[in-house]
C-alpha cells in the first residue's frame, strides 16, 4: 500500500451536506482501515466536536487519530493519549474579548461538552454548538470564567463585518497568533503556528511515517497547508477555489462521496 495515512477534513469534506458520513462512505473508510490504512481526523473543531465521528470509524480500534482545534492538539485515539498540545497565551485573552465586545460579536471557548460564552442564544454560536454535538454554557463575564488552558477562541458573526475585523485583528496580531476565518462568520483564534500542516508533521515523527506515504483531502482554507504538505493533496470539488489550485487531484463533492472516491481510487486500487 503506497499510502499509509488518509487525512480528512470533516465539515464539507468527510460529512456531507446534513453534516453525516454517508453509508457508503463509512464502509469505503472502514474497509480500508481493515486493509492496513491509518486515518487522521484534521479538523477545526475542539476534540469533544470530532469525537462522535471518529467512534463512528472506529478509529479507537483501527489506531486512528484525531487532530482538532486545526492542530491545537492531536490524541492517538486508541490510548486516549494526548500526544501534542498548544495553547493561547493568557495575557491575549482581554485583548481577543475586548474585539468582540467592541463590534458586538460572541466570542466562545471550550471546555470539556460545553461551549462558554456570554451569548448562548446568538444564531452563530447555536450553529457551532450544533456543528459540535455540544452544549451552550452561559457565563457572566467571558474572562472571569476561563481558568483553564485555552486552545482556541472563536469569535461569530455577520459574515461582512466580521470580515472587517479579520482583517483589524490580523494586522494587529499577525506575529503572535492565528487570525482566520474557517467560514464566513467564524473567526478562529488559534496560537501562533498551528496549522494543520505542521502539526501533522509532529504525528508523522512520532508514528514513523513519511509525507509521501500520506493522503490528505479537505475543502477549506484552512485545509490548505496540509493539502500542499501532503504526498497526494487532495481537494473536494466543493472546495475554495484557492484549494483546488493548490490539490493534485481533485475529486467528487461531500455530497457525492468525494471522500470514497479517493480511496477507492487511490488505496484501495
Amino acid at each position: 500500500m503506497k499510502y499509509k495515512l488518509l487525512v480528512l477534513d470533516l465539515d464539507g469534506t468527510l460529512t456531507n451536506s446534513k453534516k453525516e458520513i454517508t453509508e457508503h462512505t463509512l464502509n469505503t473508510l472502514i474497509e480500508a482501515q481493515e486493509k492496513g490504512l491509518k486515518i487522521v481526523l484534521a479538523s477545526g473543531r475542539p476534540t469533544y466536536g470530532v469525537a462522535p465521528l471518529a467512534n463512528k470509524l472506529k478509529l479507537d480500534k483501527y489506531e486512528g487519530y484525531i487532530l482538532s482545534y486545526n492542530g491545537g492538539e492531536i490524541i492517538d485515539w486508541k490510548t486516549g493519549e494526548l500526544m501534542y498540545k498548544n495553547l493561547l497565551e493568557p495575557e491575549i485573552l482581554p485583548y481577543l474579548y475586548q474585539c468582540a465586545k467592541d463590534n458586538n460579536f460572541a466570542i466562545v471557548t471550550y471546555e470539556n461538552e460545553f461551549v462558554i460564552t456570554e451569548h448562548p442564544d446568538d444564531e452563530y454560536v447555536l450553529k457551532e454548538a450544533i456543528l459540535n454535538v455540544m452544549t451552550p454554557k452561559k457565563v457572566d463575564n467571558f474572562l472571569e470564567a476561563i481558568q483553564f488552558p485555552v486552545a482556541k477562541c472563536l469569535i461569530v458573526g455577520e459574515p461582512t463585518r466580521l470580515a472587517v475585523l479579520e482583517k483589524e485583528m490580523y494586522e494587529h496580531l499577525k506575529d503572535r497568533m492565528g487570525v482566520f476565518r474557517s467560514e464566513p462568520y467564524f473567526l478562529e483564534l488559534v496560537p501562533k503556528g498551528i496549522d494543520k500542516a505542521q502539526s501533522l508533521a509532529v504525528l508523522l515523527k512520532e508514528i514513523g511515517m513519511t509525507k509521501d506515504e500520506m493522503v490528505a483531502v479537505g475543502d477549506g482554507f484552512n485545509d490548505l497547508s496540509m493539502i500542499k504538505y501532503a504526498g497526494l493533496g487532495v481537494a473536494m470539488s466543493n472546495a475554495q477555489q484557492v484549494v483546488r489550485e493548490n490539490a493534485d487531484f481533485i475529486t467528487l463533492s461531500n455530497d457525492e462521496d468525494g471522500v470514497a472516491h479517493v480511496v477507492e481510487k487511490f488505496i484501495l486500487s
